[in-house]
């Protein structure tokens, strides 16, 4: 084990966050009452979504498609920069950067599983000593422009942990440690070696 390398996954919101960070970064981009607005249209599929009837990945592209759609990758890539670079680090445990300093202290690699958008996890990650971000990210179409559509799978539960065997390959070629604090993160945590809920 201890010829192998070390990996410590962090999800973010909740993890390392006090609470989501999706919102806030609707209200970045699209100020408060154009926030209000958008998310008001959206209640009959927020509403769906608690009775069940619609999914993760279908809310979360609802979403996508009513805030960004048609908005090019640029302008959203300005917009992902400055909300990791202005606001992020406000909603940031002051534990959880200790935890990753610690980790990144002792030469392990830090990679960041969220299902929330990697336009603005991937440049506050970046900044932070992380080697990888896998989460959530936008369908393109051929100019370059939103969809609103999310590009493969929201990165939530199972997708958690195929998406870090893509990256990293099997299990038995690494030691991991991850940290979560939620349902999404079950499969993470049971495929750890240290696992930590809720313990930042």
């Amino acid at each position: 084990m201890q010829n192998k390398p070390i990996i410590a996954a962090f999800d973010f919101d909740g993890t390392l966050t006090y609470r989501d960070s999706l919102l806030p970064f609707l209200f970045f981009t699209h100020k408060y009452f154009g926030t209000l607005q958008k998310l008001f249209l959206l209640l009959p599929k927020f509403l769906g979504f608690v009775l069940g009837f619609v999914t993760r990945q279908a809310i979360k592209e609802a979403i996508v498609s009513k805030f960004f759609k048609g908005y090019s990758i640029e302008r959203l890539t300005e917009w992902g920069e400055a909300f990791a670079t202005q606001i992020l680090d406000s909603k940031i445990r002051p534990g959880a950067f200790k935890k990753i300093r610690w980790h990144l202290d002792q030469g392990h690699r830090c990679i960041l599983v969220s299902a929330n958008l990697e336009i603005y996890l991937r440049p506050w990650a970046y900044a932070h000593g992380f080697s990888d971000i896998l989460a959530s990210g936008f369908e393109l179409s051929k100019e370059g422009q939103i969809t609103g559509k999310l590009k493969g799978k929201n990165c939530w539960g199972p997708e958690k942990t195929q998406r870090l065997e893509q990256l990293l390959g099997l299990k038995e070629s690494y030691v991991l440690y991850a940290y979560g604090d939620s349902r999404g993160d079950q499969e993470l945590l049971e495929l750890a070696d240290y696992p930590f809920y809720r313990a930042l």
